[in-house]
């Protein structure tokens, strides 16, 4: 759970009476990546990458060392876009990526290889080789993709060192990579036993299998949220929020510990008494159908006393933990655990063949 997501909720837990499903509220953090974070570490035999101190992750260092530069260039580089002067010349089609969509310009055109080789090493270098992806490179000869083309060439890109005592100007991407290779990269690669990551970045990681393999572990732990499930409940029971098992065994959290009444119902008030029956007899009521039982002829001058006198009671149960109120509204009370009686022993003595380590293995499935 991210931790400001988390304290927002164990808040909202601590500020009423109120019993939620542990399971349900791991779905609700797995819900939206900015309610989790992901924690990264690598098998016996697999190596993590990082990019400089907080940067780019990656299982493959061969995809760190071929992007370094599209991934780091703004932390020592200012990068300033200008427009020249139109281009000259006629030109009756351009070059498009179909997997990208980007126009590469006429394939005679001086620009067009440089554009064309970078493109490939950026994006599609771990997918296919260079021979494959030039096929995937199409001639449109719409004078409007043309014209588009035109424009977007205009457009000049200067990288200035941000980290020198005298700044250098780099007048293309490929001149500025060069100096980034020679000047910084040799210091940014490392590797990295584990590292955690939140899960906004973890959608959004440039390494693609690294970033599938996240997306797998979280469809499945959406199906069946135990790893969220475990950290939730150690978070809880740290805030001092209590744990307790109910409904086939289901996990909750409540900011109350649920306790079975043990008062005499002799000593406890009329409408006390009759709480405790109603609710005996209906399991998992709520609240309004609770008082349609117990508020029944009432006098007109009785009945605004009548009902706070209910609403008291009620709270004093469920703030002592005599009684469980669930976030759906239902009220129920704790489970209690039935100890066996003497002829249950005696049965369990006069079955010789059935072993401890078989009541042990019978018991985990329910756990």
């Amino acid at each position: 759970p991210h931790p400001s997501a988390l304290e927002n909720v164990i808040g909202q837990i601590k500020s009423n009476a109120v019993a939620y499903s542990v399971f349900s509220l791991a779905r609700l953090f797995l819900e939206k990546p900015e309610r989790y974070d992901v924690h990264l570490t690598p098998k016996p035999n697999c190596s993590l990458h990082r990019l400089g101190e907080n940067g780019t992750l990656s299982a493959d260092l061969q995809f760190l060392e071929n992007n370094a530069f599209r991934l780091a260039q703004e932390d020592f580089y200012k990068v300033d876009v200008t427009q020249s002067d139109p281009i000259k010349g006629n030109f009756s089609s351009v070059a498009r990526c179909r997997l990208s969509g980007l126009l590469l310009g006429p394939t005679n055109h001086h620009g067009y290889q440089p554009k064309l080789r970078n493109l490939y090493e950026q994006r599609f270098s771990r997918r296919m080789s260079f021979p494959e992806y030039q096929r995937q490179i199409e001639i449109v000869g719409d004078p409007a993709v043309v014209e588009q083309w035109k424009e977007e060439a205009r457009n000049v890109t200067t990288f200035t060192t941000l980290h020198e005592e005298s700044p250098t100007t780099f007048g293309s991407a490929a001149e500025a990579e060069r100096h980034f290779r020679q000047k910084y990269m040799p210091g940014l690669l490392r590797n990295a036993e584990e590292s955690t990551i939140d899960g906004v970045t973890s959608r959004q990681m440039p390494d693609r299998i690294l970033r599938r393999l996240i997306e797998d572990e979280w469809s499945r732990e959406t199906r069946s949220p135990s790893q969220m499930m475990q950290e939730l409940a150690k978070h809880f029971r740290d805030a001092g929020l209590q744990i307790f098992r109910h409904r086939r065994g289901m996990l909750f959290v409540s900011p109350i510990r649920a306790r079975p009444f043990a008062h005499d119902q002799t000593s406890v008030s009329v409408q006390v008494k009759g709480i405790l029956e109603t609710l005996t007899a209906n399991p998992r009521t709520n609240r309004k159908e609770l008082a349609d039982k117990l508020l029944v002829n009432l006098v007109a001058e009785d009945a605004e006393s009548r009902k706070l006198a209910l609403a008291s009671d009620l709270h004093w149960l469920i703030s002592e933990g005599y009684v469980i109120e669930f976030n759906d509204g239902s009220l129920d009370f704790p489970r209690v655990k039935v100890k066996p009686s003497e002829e249950s022993r005696d049965e369990t003595v006069k079955q010789p063949n059935k072993s401890e380590s078989e009541d042990v293995g019978a018991a985990v499935p329910a756990a």
